[in-house]
């Protein structure tokens, strides 16, 4: 880098707010890519975004303790976004009651299912027992997942890493798995998608279609429960 860019660079990493602006830069250029893309699954904005910025991390030598220190703005504004998810549930109550019995059922079917087969798997491979408690509850929002593992000897830290993963693989191969198995009904997707996917399976689901977003908020947060009721459940019998 020349010498002028680099004392350039230099004093913008000392502001807190570039790592903000480089984030939120990043989320539109994935916006953009993904609409370009005719809004392909596999050009998920918030993979685009975690790439970029990983990438500009790794460039430029910047530690994630530095970045977090901007970026936590983004952070401090999930609580007010989650809060906004009761609008669309409003607006679309009279479908939701109608659904309440199905709905419940996928819940607890497929909150179960997804620890279940985390575990599982993971015990069938032989992962250590700290690494198995870190996995199990991956398909909860990340507070939860973290707060889950922690008191049932995950590694909070792991967690938060799968669920991000699990989060973003569930937004690119979500809509496309269930449109291959013949399931077309926005309610279905939407409830799949936040439950299997929680924050960033909750957003797919709005960019498709408002009701999918509305019951994909409400499979998401009603399975951040499930999860820290399941989860201990679910380990007591692998052990």
């Amino acid at each position: 880098m020349p010498e002028p860019m680099l004392d350039l660079w230099v004093y913008l990493a000392a502001s807190p707010l570039l790592w903000l602006t480089v984030t939120l830069l990043a989320y539109l250029a994935g916006v953009r890519l993904h609409e370009a893309a005719g809004r392909s699954p596999l050009l998920n904005p918030v993979l685009v975004a975690v790439a970029l910025v990983v990438a500009l991390l790794q460039l430029t030598g910047t530690p994630y303790e530095r970045y977090f220190d901007g970026a936590q703005f983004v952070q401090f504004l999930l609580g007010p976004a989650t809060v906004a998810l009761a609008v669309p549930l409003w607006r679309n109550r009279a479908e939701v009651r109608r659904s309440l019995l199905p709905l419940a059922a996928a819940l607890l079917a497929g909150s179960a299912t997804a620890i279940a087969s985390a575990v599982a798997i993971a015990s069938a491979l032989g992962a250590a027992p700290s690494t198995v408690a870190s996995l199990a509850p991956k398909s909860a929002t990340s507070p939860i997942a973290m707060g889950v593992a922690e008191q049932i000897g995950g590694v909070p830290s792991m967690t938060a890493a799968l669920v991000i993963a699990t989060g973003i693989l569930g937004a690119v191969a979500g809509r496309p798995l269930l449109r291959l198995a013949g399931l077309a009904d926005p309610r279905a997707e939407g409830t799949a998608l936040g439950l299997a996917a929680h924050g960033i399976g909750t957003a797919a689901a709005f960019q498709a279609n408002p009701l999918a977003g509305t019951f994909a908020g409400i499979a998401m947060a009603l399975n951040g429960l499930l999860t820290a009721v399941l989860v201990p459940l679910v380990l007591g019998l692998f052990r």
